[in-house]
């Protein structure tokens, strides 16, 4: 039985009926009419208003930001797949149906987004895939850009050494060596059961015959609609005459077509060695660029054993560097483990004040990091059960740290907010969880010739000059300078969990320097605070990077007296729109430790923050 929803529009069922999921407004609009009743209470009831007595803020804990009542996740018996485009969804699901495996499906799932997910979807990006296989093998592969080998370290700065607005953001100086199809095909070849035809087939014809544009399609192209314009072939594709598409228009993508069947057919050296790569070469130099059929020849997927830590006996497996995520997410959560965070309860004062520290200091550390074939990694001392220790014992129990106390050396980096993640777990359970990128919205705005395919702009998540803060406040330095061949820094955070050898769950997120905070908070609403799969991804979130200073906060992230509470113990607060756009799917019961139900075996959910998004299960 398929049990589909996606949050654009009306439900598709097969089977039983499944409520529309909402749209972003309509989650914030639920979310402030409960604060209006959470101030009323406050006003009523005093005792929820009072702020905690100085000098020990855990006893701050009976105030509480209470989780907000959301429908039910997606469940199934046999597989689930969770993504931001309910159309790749269904193909990873159809995948599963007809004896796929999950590595099969993530596959298929990565092609189909290239076609209908093309602001992040992509050939012409790069990412991780976290992978564990039911029979207890794991495996990280990092197919990220690579720095052109004409690449230097002061590419993107004027004669006085100071950056230059947009050069590594616009046009084809931006563009990094892209990875996807290669890490693609080592996925399929290692760890998948069908053939890259049948896995291909579905973006295809998706890519021939296009796909009908939805509300959230359309909104993506025309927050980038004035960069694309500057590209005559990206403008060609995805304007109609120069203006935005309207919502219903079917988008057909011709040359993608021909370039996936090409794909399809040889592989690999169709896109790096064949007339795809020429192309593309062809493509960046009349557009100013530096990649040459060199870099394209040079480039090869690294596998690296997944970062492991713990979480109240949950095995979580991560990405290592050159993601600097996975190891934030194992650094704040080790932290926390020394905490009864359900004890201090969902948002409440203490709690955040413990999150926010920990976010701080793991996030000073994250910036020594850089690619491990560059730079020396201190994973082991990050992670050490005395570095943890510390972390701790520095927390101030009656105030907040300020972000000049912590001193580090200068280094780390971040990627665009407009990342894509998908998770999928089948019923055999192998489990994967994947990010991938093309940084920005449309990546560097440019289209490879007759491709079909939007380039990246990854060559923005460098340090573009040693102590100064990227596009999202991130301090960088030494450690993620730009050199030829090098790989960014990252902050996708792919993890998997598993307990007593067996998948729990798999999550992820985009949203560039919050995909850590954004992943661990997914993790903590489901182990220490019982929520199921959907409420914790939807619920929202908190996040401090170290610098800058103030703490980001989801609309209805705290309740007025918790916000009164920590500003009393000197924190300052930022309000921002949603963020991330969480995928998960989670094995047996739909709360951890709950009852299960019969017949369902894994339950799945896609952010809410985001219209497009779906879980379909099998």
């Amino acid at each position: 039985m398929r049990l589909t929803h996606h949050a654009d529009g009306p439900a598709i069922v097969v089977g039983p009926a499944v409520p529309r999921r909402p749209h972003v407004t309509e989650w914030i609009g639920r979310r402030w009419r409960w604060l209006a009743a959470a101030a009323a209470l406050a006003l009523a009831h005093p005792v929820f208003a009072a702020p905690a007595p100085s000098g020990d803020p855990l006893a701050a804990a009976q105030e509480n930001t209470l989780p907000l009542d959301i429908p039910p996740p997606v469940g199934a018996g046999h597989g689930m797949v969770a993504t931001a485009q309910h159309l790749a969804s269904q193909v990873g699901a159809d995948v599963l149906a007809r004896g796929g495996n999950a590595v099969d499906a993530a596959v298929a799932v990565a092609y189909a987004l290239a076609v209908v997910y093309p602001a992040a979807g992509n050939l012409g990006g790069g990412g991780f895939m976290t992978v564990r296989m039911a029979d207890g093998r794991t495996d990280f592969l990092d197919f990220r850009e690579k720095a052109p080998l004409a690449a230097t370290r002061t590419m993107y700065q004027d004669a006085n050494g100071q950056v230059i607005p947009g050069k590594s953001v616009d046009g084809w100086l931006a563009v990094a060596v892209p990875g996807t199809v290669a890490g693609m095909e080592v996925a399929r070849t290692k760890f998948g059961t069908l053939s890259r035809q049948v896995l291909m087939a579905p973006a295809i014809r998706l890519a021939a015959k296009g796909y009908v544009l939805g509300e959230g399609d359309v909104s993506l192209i025309a927050a980038v609609a004035d960069n694309l314009k500057t590209d005559h072939d990206a403008a060609a594709i995805f304007l109609d005459d120069g203006e935005v598409p309207e919502t219903g228009t079917n988008l057909v993508q011709a040359d993608l077509a021909r370039t996936l069947e090409a794909i399809s057919k040889d592989g690999p050296a169709a896109f790096y060695h064949g007339p795809v790569g020429a192309e593309l070469v062809a493509a960046s130099r009349r557009g100013g660029g530096i990649i040459t059929q060199g870099d394209l020849d040079h480039y090869k997927v690294r596998e690296l054993p997944p970062l492991s830590c713990s979480y109240r006996g949950y095995h979580i497996d991560t990405a290592p560097p050159p993601s600097a995520g996975g190891i934030a997410v194992c650094e704040i959560l080790s932290i926390l483990q020394g905490y009864d965070m359900h004890a201090l309860g969902f948002h409440s004062a203490a709690s955040v004040h413990l999150m926010v520290e920990a976010m701080r200091r793991t996030y000073a550390d994250r910036v020594a990091l850089g690619d491990p074939d560059f730079v020396h990694d201190p994973i082991d001392r990050i992670l050490s059960p005395e570095h943890i220790a510390a972390a701790r014992a520095a927390i101030p129990a009656d105030r907040a740290m300020k972000s000049s106390e912590i001193k580090v050396d200068l280094g780390g980096g971040g990627e665009g907010h407009n990342t894509t993640h998908f998770s999928i777990i089948d019923g055999h359970g192998n489990a994967v969880a994947m990010t991938y990128t093309l940084n920005n919205w449309f990546g560097a705005g440019v289209v490879a010739g007759s491709t079909g395919i939007v380039m990246n702009d990854e060559m923005d998540d460098f340090t573009a000059r040693p102590g100064t803060p990227n596009m999202f406040g991130l301090v960088q330095g030494e450690a993620n300078a730009i050199a030829p061949g090098k790989t960014p820094v990252s902050s996708m955070s792919p993890t998997i969990l598993s307990k007593d050898g067996h998948v729990v769950m798999s999550i992820g997120s985009p949203g560039g320097s919050r995909i850590p905070t954004i992943t661990l908070e997914v993790i903590m609403n489901v182990i220490d605070y019982g929520m199921d799969i959907r409420t914790a991804i939807d619920e929202p979130r908190i996040h401090q990077q170290w610098m800058p200073e103030p703490v980001e906060i989801e609309p209805g992230a705290l309740t007025p007296a918790v916000q009164k509470q920590l500003e009393a113990m000197g924190y300052t607060f930022k309000p921002h729109a949603p963020w991330g756009v969480g995928a998960g799917v989670l094995v047996g019961a739909k709360h951890l430790g709950g009852r299960p139900t019969p017949k369902v075996a894994l339950w799945g959910s896609a952010d809410d923050r985001r219209p497009g998004g779906a879980a379909v299960g099998e």
